[in-house]
């Protein structure tokens, strides 16, 4: 057996890395591509009443790239907690066109209420500051917000 060149044990380690990064993720939600300005959002969608509750509840880590996106049955001024969530997090709810109506950091662990300040039809979740550090901010649009399936 021969030994492994310096890019086959990159390669390996990228897999590996890619594998726990993955495990991370609930296989069984769907990923949507999302973007802001020129920023790529890989969301997981949850669009029914039972994954909304659970979002990212119980989770220990979460890729940069990655979010969750709440998709809500009606335009309204909804609210997130963080119950079991051990990740801090900034959501920002958006309107029916995508558009960012406010962005609240949230903490892990606390049951305050973080709300729209609008109707909003749509949350999404990133991991702390990501939406701050990328100047996404209140009037801006997430691009890919037409092709989420509809709540169930």
């Amino acid at each position: 057996m021969g030994s492994l060149s310096r890019f086959g044990r990159r390669a390996i380690a990228g897999g590996i890395i890619a594998a726990a990064l993955a495990a991370s993720a609930r296989a069984d939600l769907p990923l949507a591509e999302l973007g802001a300005g020129m920023y790529r959002i890989e969301a997981e969608v949850v669009n029914t009443f039972q994954t909304r509750q659970t979002g990212l509840m119980n989770r220990q880590t979460m890729p940069p790239q990655r979010g969750m996106v709440f998709v809500f049955p009606e335009d309204a001024m909804h609210c997130m907690w963080m119950r079991n969530t051990y990740l801090p997090l900034s959501v920002a709810f958006l309107d029916a066109q995508g558009r960012v109506l406010n962005v609240e950091d949230m903490q892990p662990q606390t049951e305050d209420n973080h709300c729209a300040a609008g109707a909003a039809r749509y949350a999404l979740e990133m991991n702390i500051g990501w939406f701050r550090e990328r100047g996404v901010k209140p009037g801006d649009t997430i691009r890919g917000i037409g092709r989420l399936p509809a709540a169930r």
